[in-house]
């Protein structure tokens, strides 16, 4: 009998592969319609190797293929554990899980458990539902059911290292290491719950920084996510608008670069502005200057901006931090060209040469002739 399994699972292994790409396909689907954020989603066909094992050690339980539930998996990788019962709930909504073979195991709470949690669902895709993606029809295929596993990045980092160390179950562990396991399974938990309240805290955070930039911007501190919100906000957003228009082109308002605002962070921070209150009065204070600094400087260095077809948000910002480095002996333009990342946009040294000779035209001053007013450094 098992021979005979084994030669027909061989013999429709590509239709399995097909199942499995279907099946990923499907769930990757299902999960980004719902905005889920997920670190990965894969999957997998059982080895003809893995298969013949389990039939040897489960002998006489197999009839048919049929009754081999996990020869197609998929594995729903999530950031955090609570998302791991969202993803679980997705899954019960659209499909029909075989209950009598799934298995939560986040609700096996014995105190001495051995392991670590996860969701392994069987499911069948109703009609209508993998066939209008991709999925052939016919033969095995034909209602054909696949196992999805859920867990988080810890979960799976302990399944994984539990599976490479040879651990299946409690009584294959030997009982001096067995304490161990037990330790490694509370920390992980805790680390589990200790990231879910960061994402939280992170959550939270961007949802109030509207309301405390409005009403006491001397307490917001300057970081990535201040700085995504400040840029979209006057006086940076018309000051940029400003820029823009002396130099006759647009201001790429919707321009796509998830790290500018953390580099715009940084320029800040090095030149010793590290509130949004103090960043709102030194833009106010120097508009002038920034303007035509920037008006006399980014024709000089067009091969820094001209790809990008307009002036990018925060460029008011990055003229400031410009100004602030050339009137300051501490501090180095050259420092504030590396923070920008301007890399194969021309050489760095004339980059800087012409930011100071820049700056000479505009102020009448030699780079770091001046001082920073008090509380700026």
């Amino acid at each position: 009998m098992n021979d005979d399994l084994l030669r027909a699972y061989r013999e429709a292994l590509p239709d399995y592969e097909a199942l499995r790409d279907a099946a990923v396909a499907h769930t990757t689907r299902l999960l980004t319609a719902a905005g889920l954020n997920i670190h990965h989603i894969t999957g997998r066909v059982k080895r003809a190797g893995s298969l013949e094992d389990k039939l040897r050690r489960k002998a006489g339980r197999y009839d048919s293929l049929d009754d081999v539930t996990d020869l197609v998996a998929v594995r729903v990788i999530t950031y955090f554990e609570s998302d791991v019962g969202v993803v679980s709930r997705l899954i019960e909504k659209h499909h029909e899980v075989d209950w009598n073979h799934s298995i939560d195991k986040s609700k096996m709470h014995d105190p001495d458990r051995f392991g670590y949690m996860g969701v392994h669902y069987v499911v069948r895709v109703p009609e209508g539902g993998l066939q209008g993606e991709g999925l052939p029809v016919g033969g095995q295929l034909a209602g054909a059911r696949f196992e999805v596993q859920i867990r988080s990045i810890l979960q799976h980092a302990w399944a994984e290292i539990e599976h490479d160390l040879g651990y299946k179950n409690r009584d294959a562990v030997p009982r001096e290491v067995r304490r161990r396991f037990y330790r490694l399974a509370g920390l992980l938990e805790m680390a589990d719950e200790e990231f879910m309240a960061l994402h939280r805290m992170t959550r939270d955070y961007a949802a109030t920084l509207p309301e405390r930039v409005a009403a006491a911007p001397d307490d917001v501190f300057i970081d990535a996510q201040s700085m995504t919100h400040l840029l979209t906000l006057p006086p940076v957003r018309d000051l940029d608008t400003a820029v823009a228009k002396e130099l006759g082109v647009r201001l790429l308002s919707h321009w796509s670069d998830p790290e500018r605002p953390q580099r715009l962070a940084s320029l800040l921070h090095y030149v010793g502005v590290r509130s949004v209150g103090l960043l709102h009065k030194e833009l106010k204070r120097n508009e002038g200057d920034i303007k035509r600094f920037a008006a006399a400087l980014m024709p000089r260095l067009r091969q820094a901006w001209t790809p990008a077809g307009g002036a990018r948000p925060g460029t008011s910002v990055v003229h400031y931090a410009l100004l602030r480095a050339c009137s300051n002996a501490s501090l180095e333009p050259s420092e504030v060209v590396t923070l920008l990342d301007l890399s194969g946009a021309g050489n760095e040294a004339e980059m800087v040469r012409a930011v100071r000779e820049v700056y000479q035209e505009v102020t009448g001053l030699t780079a770091a002739a001046r001082t920073p007013p008090a509380g700026i450094l």
